[in-house]
């Protein structure tokens, strides 16, 4: 990790969850760690936590990446104030439950707009910060197993993961496009996507949980895997990473 000191690193959905492992690790290993999070305040209070001497290293700003306004003026105020980006971390994310049959549209539309268009959006801006430094940059995507198989739901109960799964399926392939766009704009930036099994954060639904019981990833184990795939060295690329806790069902 010695080449990322002092660089910047750009975490969404940093106030819970898997976004706070990853930005305190990032903060331990000596980046500047820009957390963004509709709860700003949440993030304000893990920094505050930190200790004295990393505090400096982590700031808190209020974004929604639902919201492409507020994507493009949280970007610009990243790039005057800290001259760049050099890792991104797409980690924001959300779920509704309900019936892809019956559920109200708006809630599907901001299940996109979180998972897919907050991603695309995101991306655009620290890929244009990276691309005019030439710089080494690295764009990690937090996926889900859900990216890879539709869960099945509880025996003889209605499914409740509506639109998740195919929003995280979307997430796989954006994955690979950037891949190739990425070379064939010659740039030398690495993208990566990280597909975990069932973490215990509070996006699980209920009948998810329950029928996880106590097989389930901490969001550390996320963020450790993180960590590795940005201590690679710059010819190496890991494209696509999926872990789980042992002994998982799905």
């Amino acid at each position: 990790m010695e080449r990322w000191q002092n660089k910047v690193a750009v975490v969404t959905g940093a106030s819970s969850g898997i976004g706070v492992a990853i930005a305190k690790d990032l903060v331990k290993a000596g980046l500047q760690v820009i957390g963004l999070a509709r709860r700003k305040e949440l993030i304000e209070n893990i920094r505050n936590d930190l200790p004295a001497e990393n505090r400096s290293h982590l700031t808190a700003m209020h974004c929604d990446v639902s919201n492409k306004e507020n994507i493009n003026e949280v970007f610009e105020e990243i790039i005057k104030e800290f001259g760049g980006i050099d890792i991104l971390v797409n980690n924001a994310g959300c779920g509704s439950e309900g019936q892809l049959c019956t559920m109200d549209i708006d809630n599907i539309q901001k299940v996109l707009n979180t998972n897919v268009m907050g991603i695309v959006s995101c991306t655009q801006k620290a890929f244009k910060s990276m691309k005019e430094r030439n710089c080494n940059g690295h764009i990690i995507n937090v996926n889900s197993i859900a990216g890879h198989a539709v869960f099945p739901g509880l025996p003889h109960q209605l499914p409740s993961t509506n639109i998740y799964s195919p929003s995280k399926f979307a997430v796989r392939a954006i994955n690979e496009i950037y891949r190739q766009e990425f070379r064939e704009y010659g740039t030398k930036i690495k993208v990566s996507s990280i597909s975990p099994g069932l973490v215990d954060t509070n996006l699980l639904f209920d009948d998810v949980r329950k029928a996880a019981g106590e097989c389930m990833l901490k969001p550390e184990d996320v963020s450790n895997a993180v960590m590795y795939m940005l201590s690679t060295p710059p010819h190496v690329q890991i494209h696509e990473m999926i872990i789980k806790p042992l002994g998982e069902m799905i």
